[in-house]
């Protein structure tokens, strides 16, 4: 280990007695301490690869000597030394187990590395859509702005000591690392012989809403600790009419639902709902934020949200009286689902049914949509909304920086992914909260003039008119979750090669002759219209004549194993024939995807984990 300079002040000679400690003074709270910079020698570790978001493994994985550590590292490096020496850094997230430990540990590596100040959220918590309007709209009260952020959350995964922890970092825009980030970051961490880090600076109080300062080689160091919801609060009230939405709450006809999943969701959902929309505090599910999603797995799906499912009508033990409007939030808070009264809103219409509706109900979007995108597995919905309103569109792979970038370039407003992902350019991280606010917008818009007796105008109602109008695109998602990895390159590779088959038709025909014949089979490959970069092996396409797909792609948001997602998806223009029964309508191309994939066969899976 080696050392760098350093004075310690004298704490006695300080006036703080035997120990250093913290002075309040008003909102800053002064640590008459400085601190040195240890130089700590290490090795690469194995299998530090970020996913399409960021870094996730077993909590039991972050935990080992120098894993964090090397790879909080390798980012520094990989940032150029404006954006980390006298930087700003904001450092929070969902609050699951282990990300008090790791605030302490990257507080610690950041003023070793010459940031000159850290931002956290009080407790450490901040939604990834929350830190993303934090680094783009927050001034601190000396003038700073963010120059980045260390966003600590494994999103939908579970929590807890034999569970994920996860780790990523967002831009300067509030977006997630681009890819040449990312792979430098890889690259950093298959090389990296030392780590820095200010050992003897004293953890910071993160429960206490203040300024803490401390002096180190560099200079000046501060943490802040500031409430995790204000910045937020205050950027959505600019974007919605709240004032509409607080009508459609107060009508006796409307009812509500919220459930957070025990995410860091529930640290917005009273300040939101309750104190600025005036919903009762019994229509808050699961809003208390654990380290361990409360036991539960912090997914917004039929599946996961078991409380949510049943209260809204739907599952095996519906109840009777279910409220009118329902949403969920996963473990950050950047994924929604939406249910109306025993009715589920498929993620693929919901953004697509958003910006259909978008200019009439949104005040932000009141001058129009730049453009609309849709990440390549979700389905055709928008792309239907976009070719009738005469927007602009584009197919992005899986991974929210693609929109990021069509954002920054003015030409997309609002985005969304299969995956219960929505959200628009008024940050760069799909948002959840936004979401439940844009469908309340939508139906106080709808029903503004018969809150008072008339028939309320349904989720379901919304749904149903939509398709009407533009068409339905039956849809579905199977997921294959911890399949053993060589099992799921060896389904793909298979998949790759029946693409070059002349007999492909032949072979579906002998499964279903029901199915239309496919007219073209590839490999998703994006090319940036902003920066011109090349995305290739982003997912299998089976597209058919009649605008049928069949989608085959490996998901990285996993910490073990691989997950298989198949999707599944078939477009019916004629409105007698959009109210069938999706699995009915479906059942064709379920037969054909299962058995061209060999899924069972190669897997060992007779069924997915989840079906969406």
């Amino acid at each position: 280990m080696g050392l760098y300079e350093f004075v310690v002040a004298d704490p006695v000679a300080a006036g703080q007695g035997a120990g250093a400690g913290l002075v309040e003074a008003g909102t800053e709270l002064q640590v008459m301490a400085n601190f040195k910079v240890n130089r700590v020698e290490s090795s690469p570790i194995e299998g530090q690869k970020p996913g399409t978001s960021g870094l996730r493994k077993k909590v039991k994985v972050f935990t080992q000597p120098h894993y964090l550590h090397n790879f909080v590292q390798s980012t520094f490096n990989a940032l150029s030394a404006e954006k980390v020496k006298g930087s700003t850094l904001v450092v929070s997230g969902d609050g699951r187990y282990y990300s008090k430990d790791a605030i302490q540990i990257i507080i610690k590596m950041a003023a070793a590395n010459g940031v000159r100040r850290i931002w956290v959220g009080q407790n450490g918590l901040l939604s990834t859509p929350a830190v993303s309007a934090v680094v783009r709209e927050r001034v601190g009260a000396d003038g700073s702005k963010a120059n980045g952020a260390f966003i600590l959350t494994a999103s939908h995964n579970p929590g807890g000591p034999n569970e994920d922890f996860g780790i990523k970092y967002n831009m300067e825009n509030g977006g997630p690392a681009p890819e040449g980030i990312t792979d430098k970051i890889f690259e950093n961490t298959k090389i990296i012989k030392e780590y820095f880090i200010a050992e003897d600076l004293p953890d910071v109080d993160i429960s206490v809403i203040g300024i803490s300062n401390f002096s180190g080689p560099d200079g000046q160091f501060d943490v802040d600790v500031f409430d995790s919801a204000s910045d937020y609060v205050k950027l959505m009230k600019s974007i919605f009419d709240f004032q509409s939405i607080q009508k459609l709450i107060a009508s006796p006809q409307f009812s509500f639902c919220y459930d957070a999943l025990h995410g860091v969701a529930g640290a917005y959902a009273k300040r939101i709902f309750v104190e600025e929309l005036g919903a009762k505090e019994s229509s808050l599910l699961n809003c208390v934020p654990k380290e361990d999603f409360g036991g539960g797995h912090p997914d917004p799906n039929l599946t996961y949200a078991k409380e949510l499912v049943a209260r809204m009508g739907l599952g095996k033990n519906p109840d009777s009286n279910p409220p009118e409007f329902g949403a969920a939030a996963d473990g950050d808070a950047d994924r929604n689902m939406i249910l109306g009264k025993r009715f589920f809103v498929k993620p693929s219409d919901s953004v697509a049914i958003i910006a259909a509706n978008a200019v009439q109900a949104i005040p932000y979007f009141s001058s129009g949509l730049k453009g609309v995108a849709r990440s390549m597995p979700t389905s055709a919905a928008l792309d239907v909304v976009a070719t009738s309103l005469n927007l602009k569109f584009f197919e992005v792979p899986t991974g929210w920086k693609f929109f990021g970038n069509l954002m920054d370039a003015g030409l997309c407003s609002v985005c969304g992914e299969e995956s219960f992902g929505t959200g628009s350019d008024h940050i760069r991280e799909k948002d959840g909260i936004w979401a439940v606010l844009a469908w309340l917008s939508i139906l106080a818009h709808k029903n503004k003039d018969d809150l008072n007796g008339g028939n309320l105008v349904t989720v379901e109602d919304i749904v149903k008119q939509h398709w009407a109008t533009f068409g339905r695109h039956y849809y579905t998602r199977y997921d294959y979750e911890n399949v053993d990895a060589g099992a799921a390159k060896e389904v793909m590779a298979h998949l790759v090669k029946l693409q070059s088959s002349v007999t492909i038709n032949t072979t579906i025909k002998g499964i279903r002759s029901d199915v239309a014949d496919v007219a073209s089979a590839d490999e998703f490959e994006y090319k940036d219209p902003v920066d011109g970069s090349i995305s290739k092996n982003q997912g299998i396409r089976y597209l058919f004549e009649d605008g049928s797909r069949l989608v085959f792609r490996l998901s990285g948001t996993g910490s073990e194993g691989a997950t298989i997602r198949l999707y599944i998806e078939q477009y019916e223009k004629d409105s007698s024939k959009t109210g069938r029964d999706s699995q009915d309508a479906l059942a064709p191309l379920v037969d054909v995807a299962l058995k061209l994939s060999k899924m069972e066969e190669y897997t060992g899976r007779s069924a997915p984990t989840v079906i969406t």
